[in-house]
């Protein structure tokens, strides 16, 4: 599923074709994707200016100027793509029509944005912008990594007492906004720091260090493109690239990167999910 930085990889490169411009013609190609679109979507969409382009955890919100935004949740497999418009110094003419190409936005200036989603794990609803944290999915969701209610202080309270494995507690959106288990493992490789430990057993000073960390790893990503291992396309149909920046994720059987360090990159389940880390450097 996408994390933060493919988030908001698409949502920039949505904003050239979308921010401030007109929609002029939506086509709703199926009554679902993960659950039932919002009623006459597609009438409360068409005509409609788009004010701003917003991120909240691993959701774009599209707010109208009607009052309402739309959001929208990629899933496993979502795409936004952009065509028909200038973006950087190519034009992309649309592409012909694909099977699983649910929802298309034709923009005025000439863009198309088309949300394609082979498995349909992915979700669009409409809300009002002005109640936007009181919808079921954002609701429950701590503040954003890269924002200023995330910082030191924040997490040193939100962590005491859990005696559940740090890496699990980085994972509960309920702490921070975002996060997946790609970045989540980076981090606590850079920051050095066993994914089995209690996050109640770390150190002030060490929960400190987690944050500056977080925040470089999410926006090396970001400014790569975000990750691509199965699904993840850019807005005009590009990778990512961060993978191939990857100290430990995927790298099960290869020897550690860290310089002087002999270790073997192991892999173990933790809470359902693949933990991937170095034994010699984490500890």
């Amino acid at each position: 599923m996408p994390e933060l930085p493919e988030v908001e990889t698409v949502r920039r490169g949505l904003l050239p074709a979308m921010e401030g411009r007109r929609i002029e013609k939506v086509a709703v190609n199926r009554p679902d994707l993960r659950w039932p679109f919002p009623p006459d979507m597609a009438e409360r969409l068409q005509g409609k200016l788009i004010r701003a382009l917003r991120r909240r955890s691993k959701y774009i919100l599209i707010e109208l100027e009607s009052g309402e935004s739309l959001l929208v949740h990629l899933g496993m497999s979502g795409r936004m793509l952009v065509s028909g418009a200038m973006l950087g110094d190519f034009v992309h003419d649309h592409p012909a029509p694909e099977k699983h190409d649910h929802v298309v936005f034709d923009m005025e200036g000439g863009a198309r944005v088309t949300f394609n989603d082979a498995r349909r794990f992915g979700a669009m609803d409409l809300l009002p912008t002005d109640a936007q944290e009181d919808h079921w999915l954002l609701r429950a969701i701590g503040p954003e990594p890269l924002g200023n209610q995330f910082d030191g202080d924040y997490l040193v309270t939100r962590l005491k007492g859990r005696m559940s494995p740090i890496k699990t507690a980085l994972l509960d959106q309920g702490i921070v906004a975002g996060l997946g288990n790609i970045y989540v493992c980076e981090v606590l490789f850079r920051a050095g720091i066993n994914p089995k430990r209690k996050a109640a057993k770390l150190s002030s000073t060490r929960i400190h260090s987690l944050v500056p960390i977080i925040r470089n790893v999410l926006n090396e990503a970001i400014a790569a493109g975000g990750s691509s291992l199965r699904d993840h396309r850019q807005a005009d149909g590009e990778l990512g690239y961060f993978q191939h920046d990857f100290k430990v994720y995927g790298r099960e059987g290869q020897p550690c990167v860290a310089e002087g360090c002999n270790a073997i990159v192991s892999r173990f389940v933790q809470s359902g999910r693949s933990t991937f880390h170095c034994p010699q450097c984490q500890r």
